[in-house]
């Protein structure tokens, strides 16, 4: 089994590409919705909740987990696989949504840090993420060591995660897509950037706002079908992380919220029926 977390929602965005990518595979889906959104939380808040999580998810069987959540990937990862990981769970893997969307940005493999091995087109990259995953500075950093051509625009969302988790109308979320989308040209001096990332998985929920709001042939980054990708590569080299027999069934979706109310959310916004169900406590170390 692999699992997957968000501190929300927004992970559902990557679990149905993996679903899609990975018919044969079993899945487990964590949402943190009573502690969401993460991304305005404090940094050693965010790593001991996603610690906690990934534990929870271990303890169910699965031994490779995936953030499913930029500010958890940012802010956490490093510090889970160097140090929780080797202490606590070594046979297992965790791995997030920012490696697959650095190595799409500069066209680089992530471990080829020195970029004298090609040269990468100058371009600007617009991202747009959370408080905590912009104030990580984890993008402009990481691009910056494989492609230091590309030009790396960050824009805050102070808000937008939290909107898409309460079900804002249309309207609202429009608005807050407007405000972001200024915000980026506003430090391009109107300039148009050649590509953004909804470095947040909850964005792509509302990619086509994001579109509307952006100059006309702006790319827009997807990062679930990238996350998807990565994972295939991943398996490829290490196989014993991937389902071996069998059959698997429906994805199981467990939530710390309540569940009848997140299956409700989470329905209107996929606009497709989910059922997600309660997390157990008694897994939790």
């Amino acid at each position: 089994m692999i699992g997957v977390f968000d501190s929300g929602h927004g992970g559902l965005t990557v679990l149905d590409a993996l679903v899609a990518s990975f018919p044969r595979e079993r899945f487990v889906y964590l949402g943190d919705h009573a502690a969401a959104p993460y991304g305005t939380r404090p940094g050693p808040e965010v790593l001991e909740l996603t610690r906690a999580a990934v534990d929870v998810l271990f303890r169910r069987g699965c031994r490779l987990v995936v953030l499913a959540c930029n500010t958890a990937s940012a802010i956490a990862l490093r510090g889970i696989q160097q140090e929780w990981l080797p202490a606590t769970w070594p046979d297992n893997r965790v791995l997030g949504v920012l490696v697959p969307m650095v190595e799409a940005i500069t066209g680089t493999p992530w471990h080829a840090v020195r970029p004298d091995w090609h040269v990468v087109p100058a371009r600007t990259v617009g991202v747009f993420a959370t408080l905590g995953t912009v104030a990580s500075g984890s993008y402009p950093v990481e691009v910056a060591k494989r492609a230091p051509e590309i030009r790396v625009v960050q824009q805050a969302c102070p808000t937008l995660a939290g909107l898409i988790e309460a079900g804002a109308d249309r309207a609202t979320l429009t608005a807050a897509v407007a405000v972001a989308a200024r915000g980026l040209l506003d430090q391009m001096d109107g300039r148009a950037p050649d590509a953004v990332l909804l470095g947040c998985t909850h964005y792509p929920l509302v990619a086509d706002l994001f579109a509307d709001a952006l100059p006309l042939g702006t790319e827009v980054l997807s990062q679930p079908e990238r996350v998807a990708m990565a994972l295939r590569a991943y398996l490829w080299r290490h196989p014993q992380y991937a389902a071996r027999t069998g059959v698997p069934g429906a994805p199981l979706l467990l939530t710390t919220g309540d569940p009848a109310a997140v299956t409700g959310a989470a329905t209107r916004l996929l606009r497709r029926p989910v059922e997600f169900h309660a997390w157990d406590k008694d897994l939790r170390r």
